[in-house]
């Protein structure tokens, strides 16, 4: 079924007759951007269709399985068209890490799509470029890192959102719930305690509204409509879907400016509690200096706490949902990975610096992230300037696709790709080993900038719930039923579904 199958009945502020008119004009200005190649070698790609590119020919359901298909056929470095969106899709290992490592000057920039340009306005650390991007991303590391990420603060407060998740799972003494929602607010609250200088309790009503208007507004990225918005903006600005998830984006900035307000109100230079603290001194401190083109302002900074909260509540949430998952469907496994920390580590916590003595257990938490491939496709790219990149030309301005999961599933680097294999991470010795294409960050310039806060959280939550709990799929599912097909095409979380975990001790 194509894109425009299942989602022309969200139009119905459109008439027809309009529809047409406009798609005839959209025809003649797209034909002449399907024009025969210049005299330079262009990536090649499947013939598209005036107007529609080569939607027909991409399944919507399977996004990015369908964009490897193609790679197999044109190469490493090939053009697609999402209607009259030309895009470079770079696939494997070896050509994904060449453009973002070695290129990425050249592939640095960001393309927003149409939806995320009207929520970012250019601002915050994810959809920026130029001179504002790189100065708000190098104070986001520095100031995270100031608040321990990476360091044995950071590790503490991972391991005291531990303890308040077990006891919110032992809450459902051993009957089914959802594994995702728990595990999404537990790493938000993560995040938090960095952005804010504090934690929620799980129940907290704005906490609640926070992470409900998150995964809607996820919901929303994924569904037909907003996909079809982003590509012809022009036409079809009125779908319903849009105006909802902009009316959501709108509550999200008024929570965090209410949270932002509070904090000023208690703002102390000298000792700051978070990320927001930190900004707002330095806020003050220019306006003060009289710095007039500051980036250092209150909607560069809601901008940039939305984005790392969602951003990274979900992936990294999504990704512990996967482990549990895989560890319900290959109970033996579970059993392996149950066996290992008893034996090394016994009842006490888990820690990050365990890692060296648990080379099972670490090398099934990476086999989570390469198999679930939670960004299937890193953010959009964008050229800053005419490159020849693997023999062929492409433009400055291209929008730049650098598919992940062709990386993390590259047939040439990963003995069994599409299967749960956490041998791929040991040697014959059963050492853990370094893999040079696990690349779930991405790589380059623009890779997350949450990467050891994620790492750390992974390996220890994960550890912590398997030392508390054994996990089974729900009543009546079989561990050979339990459904591993991933959802949406901009995070590959799993479909939803519940688990149960039995405490053991």
């Amino acid at each position: 079924m194509g894109i425009f199958d299942v989602s022309l009945q969200s139009f119905d502020s459109v008439s027809l007759l309009g529809a047409l008119a406009v798609l005839l004009l959209i025809y003649f200005i797209s034909s002449s951007s399907f024009s025969t190649q210049e005299d330079r070698k262009e990536p090649p790609g499947p013939t598209p269709l005036p107007l529609l590119g080569n939607l027909l020919q991409l399944d919507t359901k399977r996004f990015h399985s369908t964009l490897l298909e193609l790679s197999k056929k044109y190469g490493s470095v090939f053009t697609v068209y999402f209607g009259p969106k030309k895009v470079v899709v770079l696939a494997g290992y070896k050509t994904v890490k060449e453009a973002l490592v070695n290129y990425d000057g050249v592939f640095g920039d960001r393309q927003a799509s149409q939806i995320f340009q009207e929520f970012s306005q250019g601002q915050g650390v994810t959809w920026s470029n130029g001179d504002s991007w790189k100065e708000m991303r190098r104070f986001v590391l520095n100031k995270l890192k100031d608040f321990g990420m990476g360091k044995k603060v950071c590790e503490d407060k991972i391991i005291e959102e531990s303890h308040h998740l077990i006891e919110v799972i032992k809450k459902f003494k051993g009957e089914a719930f959802d594994t995702t929602k728990v595990l999404v607010c537990a790493i938000s609250n993560i995040i938090s305690s960095f952005v804010y200088g504090s934690r929620f309790e799980y129940d907290d009503p704005v906490y609640v509204s926070l992470r409900d208007q998150a995964r809607r507004r996820f919901q929303l990225l994924n569904s037909p409509s907003v996909q079809v918005y982003n590509l012809f903006p022009w036409f079809f600005k009125c779908v319903a879907n849009r105006r909802e998830y902009h009316n959501l984006v709108d509550d999200t900035k008024k929570i965090n400016l209410a949270l932002v307000s509070r904090l000023k109100e208690t703002l102390n230079p000298q000792m700051c509690r978070g990320f927001v603290d930190a900004f707002l001194v330095r806020q003050q401190n220019e306006e003060e200096s009289g710095i007039t083109n500051s980036q250092f302002h209150t909607t560069n900074l809601v901008i940039t706490v939305i984005s790392l909260l969602a951003a990274g509540s979900d992936t990294t949430g999504g990704t512990l949902a996967w482990g549990l998952l895989f560890m319900a469907k290959y109970p033996k496994l579970q059993d392996q990975v149950r066996e290992e920390l008893r034996t090394v580590i016994g009842s006490r916590q888990v820690q990050f610096s365990d890692r060296k003595n648990l080379p099972f257990t670490n090398a099934v938490i990476h086999e989570t992230q390469r198999l679930a491939s939670i960004v299937p496709a890193a953010l959009p790219h964008k050229t800053t300037r005419d490159v020849t990149f693997q023999g062929h030309f492409i433009k400055k301005g291209s929008t730049v696709f650098p598919l992940l999961t062709s990386v993390l599933h590259d047939p040439t680097e990963w003995e069994k790709p599409h299967s749960f294999y956490p041998a791929h991470f040991l040697d014959k010795d059963q050492k853990f080993v370094k893999r040079n294409s696990f690349l779930p960050f991405s790589a380059g310039q623009r890779m997350c900038p949450g990467q050891s806060l994620a790492t750390m959280a992974l390996f220890i939550i994960l550890a912590t719930l398997l030392q508390h709990f054994r996990f089974t799929p729900a009543p009546g599912v079989s561990e050979d039923e339990v459904d591993l097909t991933p959802s949406g095409n901009h995070g590959a979380v799993p479909l939803p579904h519940k688990l149960c975990a039995v405490p053991l001790i």
